[in-house]
């Protein structure tokens, strides 16, 4: 009973008591968008962007590219050709390069006769596991070779693959030139 009377007794005007209106009013005044507002700050989205890009690129990075390892074969080839090359000018004497399906290898005419080169960097070498010559050859086994000037005997071209898709072409120019392409 006693609050009843103390209800009874409170002064309450037409809309409501005065801290609920003074509080309405106030939530009517604060503008809608902070209200309800329920987005993210751009410095919580630059730092989802941040982690998104340092992820992706660790990703890319795992990746292996499928050219690596035959651009890197083509490329050792290519810097052994270049020995050979070179080792027919300086020792006066021809030189020659041989590539079968297997790997590749060097020989120096000696007594009119082709002997195996086995110092470095001439040394036989094994195409990598995944990585196949074209050979055009019906012996299986292609050859050009350098005289004493670094003259090469024809142009020659060096087609490796791997797998269905990729391809680079190491390419010896008549004059000695060492090219890669692809």
């Amino acid at each position: 009973m006693a609050r009843k009377a103390a209800r009874a007794s409170t002064p309450i005007s037409a809309t409501g008591s005065d801290v609920i209106t003074r509080a309405r009013a106030f939530f009517r005044a604060w503008p809608l968008s902070r209200q309800r507002e329920g987005g993210f700050t751009l410095i919580e989205l630059m730092i989802v962007v941040t982690i998104i890009g340092l992820a992706s690129a660790a990703v890319v990075l795992a990746i292996p590219d499928p050219r690596g390892r035959l651009i890197d074969d083509a490329e050792r080839f290519a810097a052994r050709a270049r020995a050979a090359h070179d080792t027919a000018i300086i020792e006066g004497r021809s030189v020659s390069i041989w590539v079968s399906r297997e790997g590749y290898g060097f020989d120096r005419r000696s007594a009119g006769a082709w002997q195996p080169i086995s110092e470095k960097p001439l040394r036989v070498a094994r195409w990598a596991s995944d990585i196949r010559p074209v050979i055009l050859s019906t012996e299986g086994r292609d050859r050009v070779i350098f005289d004493s000037t670094g003259l090469a005997n024809a142009p020659f071209d060096v087609q490796l693959r791997r797998g269905g898709e990729a391809s680079a072409i190491v390419r010896i120019g008549a004059d000695g030139a060492i090219s890669i392409d692809g």
